[in-house]
């Protein structure tokens, strides 16, 4: 919100000029809002979304023009797909959670990456890893058991190869982040294996540390993937296929695999953020990915 209002090129103050409108919207923020005695269900979170949502509209007339078709917000909470379906399913909805099965829409709805904001003031610090030639490990995962597909994914491959270090959660204190990041930058492949839902932060990660995907999570819409060809940097497994992890990885051609670690260092640029944006950066690439879809929706 800041970077937006702070930037001339993407703000106008004349809502007559305005191609899209922004709703500033926090499922977590809601939730946390009303959990108490009184706001206890999903249906009283809807409700009050529906409340808000006909404030907008008897306040600003742009809203009823299109419905909300010309309004987007942001939300990267597990549920905020479910619960903003009716009262806001008019708007472009740039959502953590991309899962076609759970009701997201292509051409309409945006994936929004999932990551940390590692460092604001000098985003590029600590990107890369091992040269690809000198990695040691073929695969790693290290995680909590979030779903059903991360315990399976441990049921096979869980010490059961030395160059697949396959793991449960590991400690979130300093050493262990230091530690879980050398795994990511000495490994060929990282798997980003979904939790309670198709998104995960270790897709955006492997990316920084130029560590191949491999994106185990059916009905997963990739960020950005307008733009960007995501096979030719990352792989997609079907769940299903985990028992044959190893094989599937194993048969790679050695050409194949460092074509697609060399096209990591290219797409990385557009997946940091920074204090002050630059061109194709992580934060232009979400608004142009929000302008795309709105350039698809009023084509004749």
């Amino acid at each position: 919100m800041k970077l937006m209002d702070g930037n001339k090129k993407f703000v106008v103050r004349d809502p007559k000029k305005a191609h899209l409108f922004y709703i500033p919207f926090s499922s977590l923020k809601l939730r946390n809002a009303l959990h108490e005695p009184n706001f206890a269900s999903q249906k009283d979170l809807e409700n009050h979304l529906k409340n808000y949502v006909d404030t907008v509209a008897r306040k600003y007339r742009f809203w009823n023009r299109t419905k909300g078709a010309d309004h987007f917000f942001v939300a990267c909470h597990d549920w905020a797909i479910r619960f903003t379906r009716n009262n806001l399913g008019s708007c472009i909805r740039v959502l953590c959670n991309s899962n076609i099965a759970r009701g997201f829409k292509i051409g309409k709805d945006v994936s929004l990456p999932v990551t940390y904001i590692r460092s604001g003031e000098n985003p590029s610090k600590d990107l890369g890893g091992i040269h690809p030639s000198k990695r040691p490990i073929l695969a790693f995962f290290a995680g909590g058991m979030h779903g059903y597909v991360r315990p399976i994914l441990l049921q096979y491959w869980n010490n059961r190869e030395p160059d697949m270090k396959i793991f449960g959660p590991m400690p979130r204190d300093i050493e262990g982040k230091a530690r879980y990041r050398e795994f990511m930058k000495s490994s060929r492949y990282c798997i980003c294996a979904k939790g309670y839902e198709v998104h995960t932060p270790r897709v955006v990660e492997s990316i920084y540390y130029e560590c191949v995907p491999v994106i185990i999570s059916d009905n997963y819409v990739p960020p950005f993937f307008d733009v960007l060809n995501w096979e030719a940097f990352a792989l997609f497994i079907l769940e299903k296929d985990i028992p044959n992890l190893r094989g599937i990885l194993l048969s790679i051609p050695e050409e194949k695999y460092t074509v697609m670690q060399q096209r990591l260092k290219i797409v990385q640029q557009y997946f940091v953020w920074r204090k002050i944006p630059e061109k194709y950066d992580l934060f232009h690439m979400i608004l142009h990915s929000v302008w795309y879809n709105r350039v698809l929706q009023v084509k004749p």
